[in-house]
């Protein structure tokens, strides 16, 4: 009895203590966002008024009155003033360490004409030291431009005449002016000399300043002008990775440049000492080696297990969740068995049994050794004798958990879908025929391109499968272009490009922006949906994506981007909640004066 007695009063004393205690400090939310017309991408939820974040991660979506009750003082509370809420765009194949000169750049992306075009460039050139170039690398097409066309030589040389200037589209052609003729030996024997590289000349047999190439000619090229310092390098990261939250982005995976692991991740780390990346950057590595022939995935091996060991997954920047892991080698494993993606151009088909050999021989040491991989392959004719090997390998040392994925696969053939999903693979599309599909239509006829890629056979199979910007220089780096193009089927000349029974509708669009991209991160538990628990990542829109008319969606951008619970965007009535960028660098840069998109500035 007495002990019974001596139990309860001690239960008694601990109640009361335990009812004494003050409310936890961090009890409510950290950030409510409210009025808002949220798309969720959480089937179980598909819509919702208001969301609730609480250290970085969704702590409740539902209506206004239920969550605006998890507020307490040090909330942050902001209203959505009715405007359209999704989750943060996942931009699952992008090469944002290829760009660490972005700050060089002159951007046409958006730019509705050619002559507002010439005109930045002529602005530009007034601006520029003496001993730099004025450059426009990628990101634009002349179909996106009123004319329908490319600059003229003449048109160059009028607006840049004192500076070398090369104005590149895609990885397709260079226009450059005499001084950058001069400059880079184009006619000599300093220009490199690469298969597939063609020279326009004149009558007299002179060269013009038309390039015309693959891949490999425009990265030597690029290795050839001018190089950012260090400092300059970060500077440009950060602003290039400003430019993608400006359009909702929050995740990406760089796939792969000119700087390989481990120097690239030097830049990284800088924004993450100072808390400044304000995107998860997943990365996956590409060794090119020091020029000449060399074995890819040696050298991607030798980098990860001696130069700086690190495992797949590991992520260098724990801090936040996904911030630089390593997410295995690739895009591209071999420079023999590259395909290119000039649509200006046929296809480049591989020698079939080279194709297998290199399988046999390389992708096996990466699948022995459960090492993630993303394989470039832009033509059927090319996947099938790759997935041949793959299936012979796949016999001995089954994939089953390993995370393989195409890259691009533009026209896959539905056979090869299935063996892709059979395999466990995914499929990482790009919308490049937003921009390019004219140039496919005058190569390939409108009746190939109106089935490329085959989407909404892709979409049905049940694949996993993102649609990709494949930035900065293949094609533009806002992903609204990309998903007006799935929704329409009209290129950015306004002509037809998918066919109307190859279309998506706006909600799978998004979702290859969001939930698809999250597969390629190991992370469609937590990333590409509002729902509790997954980070808390999102963007606010400056018009409703599911409303406006179709020839808008186009022009989509956010006006409040969060990024694991933390504003990294901010625009129109939010501008003040936008954390500020540090000076630019250089201070001449075109980015400075021109933005990174059109409208920015």
């Amino acid at each position: 009895m007495i002990r019974k007695a001596l139990i309860g009063f001690v239960a008694i004393v601990w109640f009361s203590a335990v009812q004494a205690q003050p409310a936890p400090q961090n009890s409510g939310a950290d950030l409510i966002v409210f009025n808002a017309k949220i798309f969720t991408g959480n089937r179980a939820q598909p819509e919702a008024t208001a969301l609730a974040v609480k250290d970085g991660r969704i702590y409740s979506a539902g209506p206004d009155e239920a969550i605006l009750a998890l507020k307490n003082p040090s909330t942050k509370v902001i209203d959505a003033h009715s405007r359209r809420v999704v989750p943060g765009i996942v931009d699952a194949h992008i090469h944002v360490l290829n760009d660490l000169a972005f700050n060089y750049n002159v951007r046409w992306d958006g730019v509705p004409t050619l002559r507002q075009a010439l005109t930045m460039l002529r602005e530009q050139a007034r601006r520029t030291p003496e001993g730099q170039w004025v450059k426009v690398i990628g990101g634009w097409s002349p179909y996106q431009f009123k004319e329908n066309r490319f600059p003229t030589l003449d048109e160059l040389h009028e607006a840049v005449p004192n500076h070398p200037a090369i104005v590149q589209y895609a990885y397709n052609q260079a226009f450059l002016n005499k001084q950058a003729m001069t400059a880079l030996g184009v006619g000599t024997d300093r220009f490199p000399k690469l298969d597939g590289v063609e020279i326009e000349k004149d009558g007299r047999g002179n060269p013009t300043g038309v390039v015309h190439g693959y891949t490999w000619l425009f990265l030597a090229l690029e290795a050839m002008v001018p190089q950012p310092s260090f400092d300059e390098q970060v500077s440009s990261l950060a602003y290039s990775v400003h430019g993608l939250n400006r359009f909702g982005v929050t995740s990406i995976i760089d796939n792969g440049g000119r700087w390989p692991y481990p120097d690239a991740q030097a830049r990284v780390s800088v924004l993450a000492r100072d808390n400044r990346l304000n995107v998860r950057m997943p990365f996956v590595d590409l060794q090119l080696g020091d020029g000449g022939p060399v074995n890819m995935v040696d050298l991607e091996l030798e980098a990860i297990t001696k130069t700086a060991p690190i495992s797949p997954g590991q992520n260098l920047y724990p801090a936040l969740a996904h911030g630089h892991e390593y997410r295995g080698a690739g895009e591209v494993l071999s420079g023999e068995v590259h395909d290119h993606e000039n649509f200006d151009r046929p296809a480049v088909v591989i020698e079939p049994d080279t194709m297998r050999r290199f399988v046999e021989e390389d992708v096996k040491k990466l699948v022995e050794r459960r090492i993630p991989f993303r394989m470039h392959i832009s033509y059927n004719e090319n996947i099938s004798p790759f997935l041949d090997a793959l299936e012979k390998v796949n016999e001995t040392i089954p994939l089953g958990g390993l995370r393989w994925s195409l890259e691009h696969a533009e026209t896959i053939s539905p056979q090869n879908i299935a063996r892709v999903k059979k395999l466990g693979g995914g499929i990482a599309l790009d919308g490049k025929m937003a921009l390019h599909a004219d140039g496919f239509i005058k190569t390939y006829g409108r009746e190939k391109a109106l089935e490329t890629p085959r989407l909404r056979m892709l979409v049905d199979s049940g694949i996993p499968l993102a649609m990709t910007t494949d930035a900065f220089r293949a094609a533009t780096y806002n992903p609204w272009v990309g998903i007006s193009w799935m929704v329409t089927g009209k290129s950015v000349s306004g002509s037809e490009a998918l066919a109307k029974d190859n279309r998506l509708t706006r909600a799978e669009a998004l979702r290859l922006f969001t939930i698809g991209g999250a597969w390629f991160m190991n992370a469609e538990a937590e990333i590409g949906a509002i729902a509790p628990g997954y980070l808390a990542d999102f963007a606010v829109l400056d018009r409703d994506y599911f409303a406006v008319p179709e020839d808008q969606i186009k022009s989509v951008s956010s006006v409040l981007t969060v990024m694991n619970g933390k504003v990294v965007f901010g625009g129109q009535d939010y501008r003040n909640l936008s954390p500020e960028l540090p000076a630019i660098l250089p201070a001449w840069s075109p980015v400075k004066y021109f933005g990174s998109y059109y409208g920015e500035k």
